[in-house]
């Protein structure tokens, strides 16, 4: 292919992405009406929330639409017919894991009470549960499971890998879903990073939380809807477990919602991608997709056909 038309949302990401090769031509659309050429080569969407604008894409020929999202639920039942789908593995995957991180070692260590403390002008020590020698759950084995097992390695845990299939790989045992219910009780920490599908919403649920340990840690990294907020706000009111949540349902949680009064519950506001890590990785992600492309080879991270 010597000539490529490429849609860029807005101009932060064209101007990371910078110089691209002779012949390709890069036009700004966010896909918030219609499109300004009947054709793309490679569409690349807005960032978060705004799935819907997908419909935009009706009568639009594409060659591949590029998500800057790792996850795709939804995607399918609003892309139109005729449009190759693809995610944005490789880009979030660093900073999900540096979030999921943080969260555990914010909650196994205390920090929010001494935050509130000395909010309060209190010097307030106590003693809190380490991350080393603790056992961890990993509900979900893709590129972000990856990410936060190298680092959780690094300080000294026991980890379970749980995924969908169960399988093998050089570091042991990859368990299916089938093994929760006995591994469950096992883990000190459970967290929970896998793609929201009709199989994993409410994954998370009433039986799922009265597995766990007394006094232990969920996690949730993956999409707010995979737990049940209900079974959720029971457990974690009776202090029976802890509670660090990057995304809920509803999303965003409202004003006043009891998950947020809890001493036990750490809330951020789905922000496991959010760092300076995302642009150079997205541009870098968009670069090699329009070179692929020039030499005629199959785009990376296609993940729906429509």
């Amino acid at each position: 292919m010597s000539s490529l038309l490429v849609s860029l949302p807005d101009s932060v990401l064209r101007e990371a992405v910078g110089d691209l090769p002779a012949g390709v031509e890069v036009v700004e659309w966010a896909l918030d009406g219609p499109a300004p050429r009947p054709r793309f080569d490679l569409v690349v969407t807005p960032y978060m929330g705004k799935t819907d604008r997908l419909a935009h894409l009706a009568g639009v020929e594409t060659g591949l639409v590029q998500s800057q999202s790792i996850g795709f639920d939804g995607v399918d039942q609003v892309l139109p017919a005729g449009h190759v789908f693809a995610n944005a593995a490789s880009v979030h995957e660093t900073s999900t894991a540096e979030l999921t991180l943080a969260l555990i070692l914010a909650s196994q260590r205390g920090i929010p009470d001494f935050v509130r403390a000395a909010d309060a002008g209190a010097w307030a020590p106590a003693h809190h549960p380490s991350l080393a020698d603790r056992t961890v759950l990993l509900l979900g084995y893709g590129g972000v499971g990856r990410a936060v097992e190298s680092r959780l390695l690094a300080f000294e845990t026991t980890v379970i890998r749980v995924a969908s299939t169960a399988r093998s790989d050089e570091r042991g045992v990859v368990y299916g879903f089938d093994a929760l219910h006995e591994l469950l009780p096992l883990a000190d920490i459970v967290v929970v990073g896998v793609p929201l599908t009709a199989e994993t919403t409410h994954l998370v649920d009433d039986t799922f939380l009265a597995r766990m340990q007394d006094g232990s840690l969920l996690v949730n990294i993956a999409r707010g809807p995979v737990a049940d907020t209900h079974a959720l706000l029971a457990h974690a009111t009776s202090g029976r477990i802890r509670l660090a949540l990057d995304v809920t349902d509803p999303e965003p949680l409202p004003a006043g919602h009891p998950l947020f009064a809890l001493p036990n519950v750490l809330i951020s506001p789905h922000v496991g991608g959010a760092s300076s890590a995302m642009l150079p990785r997205m541009a870098r992600l968009v670069r090699e997709q329009v070179e692929r492309m020039l030499r005629g080879e199959t785009p990376l991270n296609v993940v729906l056909t429509s």
